[in-house]
Protein backbone atom coordinates (compact mmCIF):
# COMPACT_ATOMS: atom_id res chain seq x y z
CA UNK A 1 0.00 0.00 0.00
CA UNK A 2 1.22 3.49 -0.77
CA UNK A 3 0.00 7.25 -1.43
CA UNK A 4 1.07 6.66 -5.24
CA UNK A 5 -2.58 7.39 -6.74
CA UNK A 6 -3.88 9.60 -3.96
CA UNK A 7 -0.45 11.70 -4.62
CA UNK A 8 -1.20 11.74 -8.19
CA UNK A 9 -4.96 12.83 -7.56
CA UNK A 10 -3.56 15.62 -5.12
CA UNK A 11 -1.05 16.81 -7.31
CA UNK A 12 -3.88 17.44 -10.39
CA UNK A 13 -5.55 19.32 -7.55
CA UNK A 14 -3.06 21.46 -7.12
CA UNK A 15 -2.37 22.48 -10.45
CA UNK A 16 -6.14 24.09 -10.19
CA UNK A 17 -5.09 26.28 -7.75
CA UNK A 18 -1.88 27.34 -9.66
CA UNK A 19 -3.46 27.78 -13.03
CA UNK A 20 -6.72 29.98 -11.11
CA UNK A 21 -4.01 31.82 -9.28
CA UNK A 22 -5.51 30.80 -5.67
CA UNK A 23 -2.29 28.82 -5.04
CA UNK A 24 -0.29 30.61 -1.54
CA UNK A 25 3.19 31.27 -2.25
CA UNK A 26 6.17 29.61 -0.91
CA UNK A 27 5.98 30.08 2.67
CA UNK A 28 9.21 32.25 3.80
CA UNK A 29 11.29 31.52 6.93
CA UNK A 30 12.45 34.37 9.16
CA UNK A 31 15.61 33.60 10.60
CA UNK A 32 16.33 35.98 13.02
CA UNK A 33 15.01 39.41 14.73
CA UNK A 34 17.07 42.37 14.84
CA UNK A 35 16.44 44.89 17.68
CA UNK A 36 15.49 48.80 16.53
CA UNK A 37 18.88 50.41 15.54
CA UNK A 38 16.88 54.34 15.78
CA UNK A 39 16.17 55.93 13.53
CA UNK A 40 14.38 52.67 12.38
CA UNK A 41 12.50 50.06 14.52
CA UNK A 42 13.36 46.34 14.07
CA UNK A 43 13.83 44.63 10.92
CA UNK A 44 13.86 40.47 10.11
CA UNK A 45 16.15 38.31 7.76
CA UNK A 46 14.88 35.80 5.64
CA UNK A 47 16.33 32.70 4.72
CA UNK A 48 17.66 33.06 1.04
CA UNK A 49 17.30 37.01 0.93
CA UNK A 50 20.34 39.27 1.79
CA UNK A 51 17.74 42.00 2.35
CA UNK A 52 16.52 43.41 5.81
CA UNK A 53 12.88 43.47 5.96
CA UNK A 54 10.57 45.51 8.05
CA UNK A 55 7.56 43.66 8.27
CA UNK A 56 4.26 46.17 7.48
CA UNK A 57 2.14 42.71 7.43
CA UNK A 58 2.31 42.22 11.16
CA UNK A 59 -0.78 41.83 13.63
CA UNK A 60 1.42 42.35 16.68
CA UNK A 61 -0.40 45.90 16.52
CA UNK A 62 1.44 47.21 19.84
CA UNK A 63 4.22 44.83 19.57
CA UNK A 64 4.78 43.54 22.35
CA UNK A 65 5.85 39.87 21.29
CA UNK A 66 9.24 41.00 22.31
CA UNK A 67 8.78 42.92 25.27
CA UNK A 68 10.89 42.01 28.12
CA UNK A 69 8.37 41.98 30.93
CA UNK A 70 6.41 39.48 28.08
CA UNK A 71 9.11 37.28 27.79
CA UNK A 72 10.36 37.08 31.71
CA UNK A 73 6.86 36.15 32.42
CA UNK A 74 6.60 33.45 29.48
CA UNK A 75 9.67 32.10 30.78
CA UNK A 76 9.11 31.84 34.55
CA UNK A 77 6.01 30.06 33.73
CA UNK A 78 7.47 27.51 32.07
CA UNK A 79 10.27 26.91 34.49
CA UNK A 80 7.66 26.51 37.28
CA UNK A 81 5.42 24.11 35.58
CA UNK A 82 6.99 22.96 32.07
CA UNK A 83 6.18 23.61 28.56
CA UNK A 84 3.49 21.89 28.16
CA UNK A 85 -0.16 20.88 29.82
CA UNK A 86 0.16 16.91 29.31
CA UNK A 87 -3.43 16.67 29.30
CA UNK A 88 -7.29 18.26 27.46
CA UNK A 89 -8.57 20.84 30.19
CA UNK A 90 -11.28 18.31 32.13
CA UNK A 91 -8.59 16.09 32.37
CA UNK A 92 -6.31 17.73 35.26
CA UNK A 93 -4.90 20.02 32.29
CA UNK A 94 -5.72 23.20 33.65
CA UNK A 95 -3.23 25.31 35.46
CA UNK A 96 -3.62 28.10 37.81
CA UNK A 97 -2.33 30.78 34.76
CA UNK A 98 -5.74 29.10 32.28
CA UNK A 99 -7.90 30.42 35.23
CA UNK A 100 -6.09 33.48 35.86
CA UNK A 101 -5.72 34.90 32.16
CA UNK A 102 -9.72 33.56 31.72
CA UNK A 103 -10.48 36.33 34.64
CA UNK A 104 -8.12 38.68 33.56
CA UNK A 105 -9.63 38.70 29.35
CA UNK A 106 -12.71 39.30 31.07
CA UNK A 107 -12.56 42.00 33.20
CA UNK A 108 -10.54 43.96 30.52
CA UNK A 109 -13.15 43.15 27.34
CA UNK A 110 -16.00 44.30 31.13
CA UNK A 111 -17.70 40.54 30.77
CA UNK A 112 -18.65 38.51 33.43
CA UNK A 113 -16.47 35.40 32.31
CA UNK A 114 -14.61 34.16 29.88
CA UNK A 115 -13.09 30.66 28.10
CA UNK A 116 -9.62 30.49 26.78
CA UNK A 117 -8.62 28.61 23.45
CA UNK A 118 -5.56 27.62 21.12
CA UNK A 119 -7.02 30.52 18.12
CA UNK A 120 -10.07 33.05 17.81
CA UNK A 121 -10.45 30.11 14.65
CA UNK A 122 -11.29 27.31 17.24
CA UNK A 123 -13.43 29.76 19.76
CA UNK A 124 -15.57 30.70 16.80
CA UNK A 125 -16.15 27.23 15.88
CA UNK A 126 -16.57 26.57 19.60
CA UNK A 127 -18.93 29.04 20.34
CA UNK A 128 -21.13 27.70 17.33
CA UNK A 129 -20.98 24.36 18.52
CA UNK A 130 -22.31 25.35 21.57
CA UNK A 131 -25.02 27.55 20.55
CA UNK A 132 -26.54 26.15 17.88
CA UNK A 133 -29.90 23.64 17.71
CA UNK A 134 -32.48 23.01 14.90
CA UNK A 135 -34.20 26.30 16.39
CA UNK A 136 -31.12 28.38 15.96
CA UNK A 137 -30.51 30.53 13.39
CA UNK A 138 -27.64 32.89 12.09
CA UNK A 139 -26.95 36.00 10.28
CA UNK A 140 -23.28 37.05 9.34
CA UNK A 141 -22.13 40.01 7.34
CA UNK A 142 -21.12 39.09 4.01
CA UNK A 143 -17.31 40.00 4.71
CA UNK A 144 -16.79 37.93 7.94
CA UNK A 145 -13.66 36.13 8.71
CA UNK A 146 -13.09 32.92 7.44
CA UNK A 147 -13.24 31.33 10.69
CA UNK A 148 -16.98 32.73 10.75
CA UNK A 149 -18.03 31.34 7.83
CA UNK A 150 -17.10 28.12 9.05
CA UNK A 151 -18.37 28.29 12.35
CA UNK A 152 -21.83 28.62 10.54
CA UNK A 153 -20.91 25.86 8.31
CA UNK A 154 -20.29 23.54 11.23
CA UNK A 155 -23.24 24.16 13.10
CA UNK A 156 -25.19 21.60 12.28
CA UNK A 157 -28.31 23.90 11.60
CA UNK A 158 -30.40 23.43 8.28
CA UNK A 159 -29.13 25.35 5.47
CA UNK A 160 -32.83 27.47 5.32
CA UNK A 161 -31.07 28.47 8.94
CA UNK A 162 -28.41 31.05 8.18
CA UNK A 163 -28.57 34.63 6.33
CA UNK A 164 -25.56 36.91 5.18
CA UNK A 165 -26.26 40.45 4.86
CA UNK A 166 -24.42 43.00 2.49
CA UNK A 167 -21.48 44.64 4.42
CA UNK A 168 -22.10 46.97 7.43
CA UNK A 169 -26.10 47.71 5.61
CA UNK A 170 -28.41 47.81 8.42
CA UNK A 171 -31.24 47.72 5.60
CA UNK A 172 -29.97 44.09 4.38
CA UNK A 173 -29.49 43.24 8.18
CA UNK A 174 -33.40 43.93 8.89
CA UNK A 175 -34.31 42.19 5.88
CA UNK A 176 -32.56 38.81 6.93
CA UNK A 177 -34.27 39.36 10.40
CA UNK A 178 -37.56 39.25 8.78
CA UNK A 179 -36.76 36.29 7.12
CA UNK A 180 -36.25 34.40 10.15
CA UNK A 181 -38.84 31.32 10.46
CA UNK A 182 -41.40 31.15 12.92
CA UNK A 183 -40.10 27.85 14.38
CA UNK A 184 -36.84 29.80 15.58
CA UNK A 185 -36.38 29.79 19.12
CA UNK A 186 -32.86 31.34 19.14
CA UNK A 187 -31.28 34.26 16.33
CA UNK A 188 -27.50 34.54 16.27
CA UNK A 189 -25.72 37.65 14.53
CA UNK A 190 -22.75 37.62 13.91
CA UNK A 191 -19.76 40.07 12.75
CA UNK A 192 -16.36 41.05 12.58
CA UNK A 193 -15.13 43.80 14.88
CA UNK A 194 -12.80 44.83 12.54
CA UNK A 195 -12.90 43.34 8.78
CA UNK A 196 -9.50 42.46 8.71
CA UNK A 197 -8.58 43.15 4.59
CA UNK A 198 -10.03 46.47 4.97
CA UNK A 199 -9.60 47.75 8.08
CA UNK A 200 -12.97 49.02 8.32
CA UNK A 201 -15.34 48.11 11.32
CA UNK A 202 -18.90 47.22 12.24
CA UNK A 203 -21.68 49.58 13.23
CA UNK A 204 -21.95 47.82 16.73
CA UNK A 205 -24.60 50.12 17.84
CA UNK A 206 -26.34 50.04 14.82
CA UNK A 207 -26.79 46.51 14.79
CA UNK A 208 -27.27 46.08 18.33
CA UNK A 209 -30.22 48.83 17.72
CA UNK A 210 -32.08 46.78 14.75
CA UNK A 211 -31.34 43.42 17.02
CA UNK A 212 -33.55 44.87 19.89
CA UNK A 213 -36.21 45.62 17.62
CA UNK A 214 -37.17 41.55 16.61
CA UNK A 215 -35.48 40.49 20.29
CA UNK A 216 -38.81 39.89 21.66
CA UNK A 217 -39.60 37.60 18.43
CA UNK A 218 -37.83 34.84 19.81
CA UNK A 219 -37.75 32.63 22.76
CA UNK A 220 -34.32 33.13 23.59
CA UNK A 221 -33.86 36.57 21.99
CA UNK A 222 -31.32 38.10 19.34
CA UNK A 223 -27.95 37.70 20.54
CA UNK A 224 -25.07 39.42 18.78
CA UNK A 225 -21.74 38.22 18.59
CA UNK A 226 -18.29 40.43 17.68
CA UNK A 227 -14.98 38.54 16.86
CA UNK A 228 -12.97 41.84 17.58
CA UNK A 229 -9.62 39.47 17.05
CA UNK A 230 -8.64 42.61 15.08
CA UNK A 231 -9.47 45.28 17.63
CA UNK A 232 -9.15 44.46 20.93
CA UNK A 233 -5.73 45.81 22.41
CA UNK A 234 -5.36 47.65 19.45
CA UNK A 235 -7.72 51.11 19.34
CA UNK A 236 -10.48 52.65 20.97
CA UNK A 237 -9.23 55.41 23.87
CA UNK A 238 -7.86 52.27 26.05
CA UNK A 239 -8.00 49.55 23.40
CA UNK A 240 -10.94 47.76 24.34
CA UNK A 241 -11.26 47.77 20.82
CA UNK A 242 -14.16 48.33 18.49
CA UNK A 243 -17.13 47.78 21.42
CA UNK A 244 -15.18 50.79 23.05
CA UNK A 245 -14.60 52.76 19.77
CA UNK A 246 -18.32 52.67 18.76
CA UNK A 247 -19.54 52.90 22.47
CA UNK A 248 -21.83 49.48 23.05
CA UNK A 249 -21.08 45.98 23.62
CA UNK A 250 -22.12 43.06 21.63
CA UNK A 251 -23.54 40.25 24.20
CA UNK A 252 -20.40 38.11 23.25
CA UNK A 253 -17.46 38.81 22.29
CA UNK A 254 -15.09 36.40 20.78
CA UNK A 255 -10.94 37.78 20.31
CA UNK A 256 -7.30 36.78 20.49
CA UNK A 257 -4.41 37.08 22.19
CA UNK A 258 -2.11 36.81 18.72
CA UNK A 259 -2.40 39.90 17.24
CA UNK A 260 -2.48 42.81 19.53
CA UNK A 261 -1.16 41.38 22.48
CA UNK A 262 1.35 39.58 20.77
CA UNK A 263 0.95 36.11 22.33
CA UNK A 264 -1.21 33.18 21.25
CA UNK A 265 -5.00 31.91 21.80
CA UNK A 266 -7.97 33.15 22.19
CA UNK A 267 -11.32 33.57 23.54
CA UNK A 268 -15.31 34.04 23.82
CA UNK A 269 -15.91 36.26 26.46
CA UNK A 270 -19.94 36.40 27.76
CA UNK A 271 -22.36 35.93 30.50
CA UNK A 272 -21.38 32.40 33.21
CA UNK A 273 -24.00 30.12 31.31
CA UNK A 274 -22.61 30.71 28.34
CA UNK A 275 -19.09 29.97 28.89
CA UNK A 276 -20.55 26.62 31.26
CA UNK A 277 -22.18 25.91 27.79
CA UNK A 278 -19.12 26.59 25.82
CA UNK A 279 -17.09 24.18 28.30
CA UNK A 280 -19.57 21.57 28.28
CA UNK A 281 -20.51 21.28 24.61
CA UNK A 282 -17.60 22.96 22.46
CA UNK A 283 -15.79 19.92 20.79
CA UNK A 284 -13.11 22.60 20.29
CA UNK A 285 -12.26 22.86 23.84
CA UNK A 286 -13.22 19.81 25.00
CA UNK A 287 -11.09 17.78 22.86
CA UNK A 288 -7.43 19.26 22.68
CA UNK A 289 -4.64 20.48 24.57
CA UNK A 290 -5.05 23.96 26.25
CA UNK A 291 -2.73 26.68 25.30
CA UNK A 292 0.70 26.12 27.46
CA UNK A 293 1.32 28.41 30.72
CA UNK A 294 4.14 30.15 29.02
CA UNK A 295 1.36 31.43 26.22
CA UNK A 296 -1.20 32.02 29.19
CA UNK A 297 1.18 33.63 31.44
CA UNK A 298 2.62 35.96 28.77
CA UNK A 299 -1.04 37.23 27.86
CA UNK A 300 -1.63 38.33 30.89
CA UNK A 301 1.36 40.48 30.89
CA UNK A 302 0.93 41.93 27.94
CA UNK A 303 -3.05 42.42 28.74
CA UNK A 304 -1.78 44.57 32.20
CA UNK A 305 0.67 46.17 29.78
CA UNK A 306 -1.95 47.39 27.71
CA UNK A 307 -3.94 48.66 30.53
CA UNK A 308 -1.73 50.53 32.30
CA UNK A 309 -0.56 53.88 31.20
CA UNK A 310 2.61 52.18 29.18
CA UNK A 311 -0.09 50.80 27.42
CA UNK A 312 -1.81 54.36 26.47
CA UNK A 313 1.47 55.38 25.10
CA UNK A 314 1.51 52.62 23.23
CA UNK A 315 -1.36 53.81 21.76
CA UNK A 316 -0.82 56.73 21.56
CA UNK A 317 2.14 55.84 19.30
CA UNK A 318 0.58 54.05 16.78
CA UNK A 319 -2.02 56.29 16.17
CA UNK A 320 0.55 58.57 15.31
CA UNK A 321 2.23 56.00 12.99
CA UNK A 322 -1.43 55.48 11.07
CA UNK A 323 -1.97 59.18 10.80
CA UNK A 324 1.38 59.81 9.03
CA UNK A 325 0.99 56.89 7.28
CA UNK A 326 -2.77 57.62 5.71
CA UNK A 327 -1.60 61.40 5.33
CA UNK A 328 1.56 59.98 3.64
CA UNK A 329 -0.85 57.86 1.23
CA UNK A 330 -3.20 60.79 0.95
CA UNK A 331 -0.50 63.24 -0.04
CA UNK A 332 0.45 60.70 -2.99
CA UNK A 333 -2.91 60.90 -4.40
CA UNK A 334 -3.24 56.65 -3.17
CA UNK A 335 -6.80 55.43 -2.57
CA UNK A 336 -7.74 53.58 0.88
CA UNK A 337 -10.54 52.98 3.03
CA UNK A 338 -10.77 55.40 5.94
CA UNK A 339 -10.96 54.15 9.32
CA UNK A 340 -8.26 54.32 12.83
CA UNK A 341 -7.78 51.19 12.68
CA UNK A 342 -3.61 50.06 11.88
CA UNK A 343 -4.80 48.11 8.82
CA UNK A 344 -4.82 49.98 6.31
CA UNK A 345 -5.86 49.19 2.89
CA UNK A 346 -4.01 50.71 -0.77
CA UNK A 347 -6.55 50.06 -3.20
CA UNK A 348 -4.73 49.36 -6.86
CA UNK A 349 -7.43 47.70 -8.38
CA UNK A 350 -5.51 46.46 -10.66
CA UNK A 351 -3.99 42.87 -10.60
CA UNK A 352 -0.72 43.22 -12.51
CA UNK A 353 0.14 46.59 -10.38
CA UNK A 354 -0.56 44.90 -7.45
CA UNK A 355 1.90 42.03 -7.94
CA UNK A 356 4.60 44.88 -9.10
CA UNK A 357 4.29 46.62 -6.44
CA UNK A 358 4.37 44.04 -4.14
CA UNK A 359 7.47 42.80 -5.39
CA UNK A 360 8.96 46.23 -5.30
CA UNK A 361 8.35 46.56 -1.77
CA UNK A 362 10.02 43.09 -1.16
CA UNK A 363 12.75 44.08 -3.29
CA UNK A 364 13.24 47.08 -1.14
CA UNK A 365 13.12 45.34 2.04
CA UNK A 366 9.02 45.64 2.73
CA UNK A 367 7.27 43.11 3.66
CA UNK A 368 3.35 43.98 2.58
CA UNK A 369 0.11 41.75 1.61
CA UNK A 370 -1.17 41.82 -1.76
CA UNK A 371 -4.58 40.69 -2.42
CA UNK A 372 -5.31 40.33 -6.76
CA UNK A 373 -7.84 38.87 -8.95
CA UNK A 374 -9.34 35.84 -8.49
CA UNK A 375 -8.50 36.13 -4.28
CA UNK A 376 -11.18 38.69 -4.79
CA UNK A 377 -12.63 40.50 -7.69
CA UNK A 378 -11.84 42.74 -10.80
CA UNK A 379 -11.32 46.08 -9.65
CA UNK A 380 -10.87 45.18 -5.71
CA UNK A 381 -7.04 44.32 -5.87
CA UNK A 382 -5.34 45.65 -2.80
CA UNK A 383 -2.50 45.87 -0.56
CA UNK A 384 -2.74 45.73 3.06
CA UNK A 385 -0.15 47.49 5.46
CA UNK A 386 -0.41 47.24 9.51
CA UNK A 387 1.14 49.42 11.24
CA UNK A 388 2.57 48.20 14.44
CA UNK A 389 3.65 50.53 17.46
CA UNK A 390 7.40 49.57 16.91
CA UNK A 391 7.56 51.30 13.20
CA UNK A 392 8.90 54.67 13.69
CA UNK A 393 8.52 57.52 11.49
CA UNK A 394 11.42 56.87 9.47
CA UNK A 395 10.40 53.36 8.98
CA UNK A 396 6.81 55.08 7.76
CA UNK A 397 8.63 57.33 5.77
CA UNK A 398 11.08 54.68 4.05
CA UNK A 399 7.85 53.40 3.06
CA UNK A 400 5.96 56.04 1.73
CA UNK A 401 9.19 57.06 -0.73
CA UNK A 402 8.95 53.36 -1.94
CA UNK A 403 5.42 53.93 -2.76
CA UNK A 404 5.80 57.34 -4.87
CA UNK A 405 8.85 56.32 -6.36
CA UNK A 406 7.26 52.99 -8.00
CA UNK A 407 4.59 53.87 -10.06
Amino acid sequence: MSTDKLDQTLARELEVFNREGRAKPVERVIEKYIPPKPPFGPRYLIADQANEFIRLNSNSYLSLSHHPEVIEAADAASRKFGVGPGAVRFIDGTFIHHHRLESRIARFVDKPAAKIFNSAYTSNCGLALALSNKKTHWIGDQLNHNSIIRAMRISNIPRQNKGIFKHNDMADLRRCLEEVGPEIERVIVIFDGIFSMRGDFAPIKEIKAVCSEYDSRFKDGVITVTDDSHGIGAYGRSGRGTPEFCGAVPDIIVGTFGKAFGVNGGFIAGSPDLIEAVRQKADTYIYTNPLSVADCAAAIKAIDICDSQEGLSILESLETGITQFRKGLERLGKESIPGPHPVIPLMVRNTEKTHHIVDYLFDNGVLAVGLAFPVVPRGDETIRFQINACHTPADIDYVLKLLEAVD
